[in-house]
Parts: C-alpha cells; structure tokens; sequence
C-alpha cells in the first residue's frame, strides 16, 4: 500500500495515506471499518484507498478489534457477541469511537503535514454507526460524509444476525433503548451534512432499506452496487466500485 502510514493517535490505532500533492494543503478523511471484510484499519484502507484525493484518508481501528482486542482475542469477542451483540459490542464499540474521535483527529490534525483542510468522514457497518453518530453528535464541523452497507437502524441487523448465525437475540428494555437510540432514520433530522449512501443490491433487506429510507428522509443520495452483498474484500469489483463511489463523492464536496 503506498505512502501508508501507521501509528497511534490519542491511543487509538489508525493507517493514514498521504493526499495526490504531499507538499500542498489537504483535506482530511476520518472513517471506520468494518467488523466483517474490510475488517480492519488497514484492510479498509487497501479496500477503499481513494487514490488521487487531495486528502489525507485516516483509517482508524475500531475499539475491541486488532490491537484493543479484549483480553481472551477473537474467542473472548465471540462469547460478549453471543451474549448480548447490542449491550456487550456494538454500544461500547460505537460509544468509545465516537468519544475519542476529537482528540485521535485534534494530533492527526498536528502530525500529517498540511492536514488542516475541510473534514469528511466515512464507515462500513460497524464503522458506519460512528461515522453516523459523529455526524449526530455535531461536535465537530464536518463537510461531507459517506457510508457503505450501512447499519442506519441497529435493530433490523441484530434481526439479520439471528439469521445469518440461526440464534434468537434476548432483547431487553436496555437493549431496545440502545437500538432506538441508533435509528437514524428517526434521527435524521441531527444528520445536517451531505452523506453519500452506498449498498450492495445483494444485502440483506436489513441493510438496504433502512437505507433508502433514510435517502427518502434525507433526499440524499444512494449508490446501489450490483453484485456486493455486505462484504467487500480488497481487490475484489465491488471494493473498486465502493472506491470510485466514496472518491467521486468526496472529490465534489471537499476543498482543501
């Protein structure tokens, strides 16, 4: 991967790729992989490298996978997963990202050379619940988003996950608390920056229409990949169309 920087910033494990011209200002690209392939920082970042951007692209590591992993590894996420996937993962995961994002963004802003341009962020899955919550929250000005396979409501997913892995999530008042508080279609109205949708035409309805509700709400725009389930290797077609998608986007709406 060329010019792929890797580091820490504000304790929190990120790759970054260097903009088209290292020597000139640039904007700057935060995002968020997925917990399914592109799985990790690095992985997103050969997946969706977005090559010619005048932009520094930062690819951070999600808490509780690669190097924060809890202790026990893939097994130990696995049983949290298999207890409760809503109070044990994707709460945490998501809460924790989002909170550390202003200070992992405030050093990378000082360590990348010229990085003090416009903000854009991005995710997948997983990652796309930060990038959507960071965008909610609006603590930070951001000048344009884009998500791939998107969780927009946590609920129906969790329902995905009953299929795909045949178990029955015990939902609680907690939990269906958590879940309501990530719907951002009945959030849409704290999502005021200009967000780019993208989903395989082959994922499973949990994905895909939340997130064409969410275009009708927002009358934003939807990317349709055909042939892309919810996956999207490096190397493969549809992490290329991901990237011409997210590069084209980010291209007419940030300027360094």
């Amino acid at each position: 991967m060329r010019e792929a920087i890797e580091g820490v910033a504000a304790g929190v494990p990120f790759v970054a790729l260097a903009p088209a011209d290292p020597a000139a200002p640039a904007a700057l690209l935060a995002g968020w992989h997925l917990m399914e392939e592109p799985s990790s920082e690095r992985a997103f970042a050969e997946a969706v490298p977005m090559t010619g951007l005048q932009a520094w692209r930062v690819y951070f590591g999600l808490p509780m996978t690669g190097a924060r992993l809890p202790e026990g590894g893939p097994a130990e996420l696995f049983r949290l997963a298999s207890e409760d996937a809503v109070l044990n993962v994707f709460e945490p995961v998501t809460e924790q990202a989002a909170a550390e994002f202003p200070a992992a963004l405030a050093e990378l802003r000082d360590r990348l050379p010229g990085a003090a341009g416009p903000l854009g962020v991005f995710g997948g899955s997983a990652g796309s619940l930060v990038a959507l919550e960071v965008l909610a929250r609006g603590d930070i000005a951001v000048e344009a988003a884009a998500v791939v396979s998107p969780v927009v409501r946590l609920a129906p997913v969790i329902g995905r996950n009953e299929r795909l892995f045949d178990v029955t999530y015990p939902w609680t008042a907690k939990s269906r608390a958590v879940a309501d508080r990530y719907d951002y279609v009945r959030r849409a109205g704290e999502l005021t920056t200009p967000l780019l949708l993208v989903a395989g035409a082959d994922d499973d309805a949990a994905v895909r229409e939340p997130a064409a509700a969410l275009r009708e709400t927002l009358g934003t725009e939807l990317v349709t990949v055909e042939g892309m389930a919810h996956e999207f290797p490096p190397g493969t077609p549809e992490a290329k169309a991901v990237d011409e998608a997210f590069s084209g986007w980010f291209a007419r709406r940030l300027r360094a």
